[in-house]
């Protein structure tokens, strides 16, 4: 005799496997990142997901996780508003082998659970006398542009650099969400996986099988790498030895807007590279793209000053010192608390004409 979750199991890998949730449409960022817990739940009853407000009805404050406590009625657990807490149990279930997901409902409440990162999951993968493996996935919708205020629109990335034992990834348009959580709960050591707002309704370029499709009428993207980690995104015939703008998943709409507008307004031609896991980066698969590069610009919605742009520009510079032709443009935010108002949010956020301006300016430095 089969449980009720066990049936909600099975019901859902059958689903993940055969149903078409895309209904003639291409699959949306949301929809793919419901779809890898979905299938994470039905592959692997360790699996958990626990947050605020994520059962059914409700599903989440932006909807992700809309259906899964109703297909896996044991592996989604509502909590109380407390994300210290929220944390520590996760900490604790991951210590026992389990393989819990955290939603924090928005990653400007990082702050609220950072010691339990920093001191005790992190931690917790050394400090015993031998490696003891966390698999620990904090899931975290950040980012601004859509009114929500200074405490519900940063991008909290910088806090979180350098912490052992911490990977930190950012969803994308080019990386498939059921093979990217599925490497994270693998892993063995925790990892916060950032989700720009901005990106849950935008529609998935990656496929099964489709290692090159068109973007749009311009410019197309590939793979740097055999493991699909970094997408390149470059327009048709691009020699590649232009502009090359890193950024994460969350800007890149607006790299590609700014790289468009320097195509067809400056002939000027930028490739994109759209890394997955943000840290520790790994250099080698954009090398050759940066070898070859006039310019190199990072790009990231954090505020300016000693964050992830920083950090890679800096990694860049070590590693090809003496080939760079130019100095590597760093593009973030103003520093500043994020405004409500739409117009002033603007002035505060990275846009494409911030991207665009920064490159227009070095090329006349």
């Amino acid at each position: 005799m089969h449980s009720g979750r066990d049936l909600g199991r099975s019901r859902a890998l059958n689903q993940s496997e055969g149903t078409d949730i895309r209904a003639g449409r291409p699959e949306r960022v949301g929809e793919n990142l419901n779809r890898a817990m979905d299938r994470a739940m039905a592959e692997d009853r360790r699996v958990t997901l626990l947050g605020e407000d994520v059962l059914d009805p409700y599903g989440g404050a932006f909807k992700i996780s809309r259906g899964l406590s109703t297909r896996h009625p044991g592996s989604v657990l509502g909590t109380p508003i407390s994300e210290s807490g929220v944390m520590g149990v996760a900490s604790g279930l991951a210590l026992c082998g389990e393989r819990p997901i955290v939603e924090v409902m928005f990653g400007d409440f990082l702050a609220l659970c950072f010691d339990q990162l920093l001191n005790f999951a992190t931690k917790s993968v050394a400090m015993y006398g031998h490696r003891v493996p966390m698999h620990l996935v904090v899931r975290c919708p950040v980012g601004g542009n859509r009114g929500y205020g200074p405490t519900h629109s940063q991008s909290p990335h910088k806090h979180l650099l350098g912490i052992p034992h911490l990977a930190l990834f950012e969803v994308s348009q080019f990386h498939d969400n059921v093979t990217v959580l599925s490497n994270l709960l693998a892993r063995g050591e925790p990892c916060v996986l950032f989700e720009d707002k901005s990106l849950y309704a935008r529609p998935m370029y990656a496929a099964a099988g489709v290692e090159s499709a068109a973007v749009d009428e311009l410019f197309r993207f590939d793979y740097l790498d055999p493991d699909r980690q970094v997408a390149r995104i470059r327009a048709e015939g691009s020699a590649g030895t232009g502009t090359v703008i890193i950024t994460p998943g969350g800007t890149f709409g607006r790299a590609l807007a700014a790289a468009r507008e320097l195509f067809l307004g400056f002939e000027t031609d930028c490739q994109i590279l759209v890394p997955s896991r943000l840290y520790p980066l790994d250099l080698e698969p954009l090398l050759s793209s940066l070898e070859r590069a006039e310019r190199v610009c990072v790009v990231e919605e954090g505020i300016a000053g000693a964050g992830w742009a920083c950090y890679v520009a800096g990694r860049i510079h070590d590693r090809l010192w003496g080939r760079l032709r130019e100095r590597v443009v760093v593009v973030a935010s103003r520093a500043g608390v994020i405004p409500a108002a739409a117009h002033l949010e603007r002035e505060i956020l990275v846009q494409a004409e911030t991207i665009r301006d920064a490159l227009l300016e070095a090329a006349r430095a």
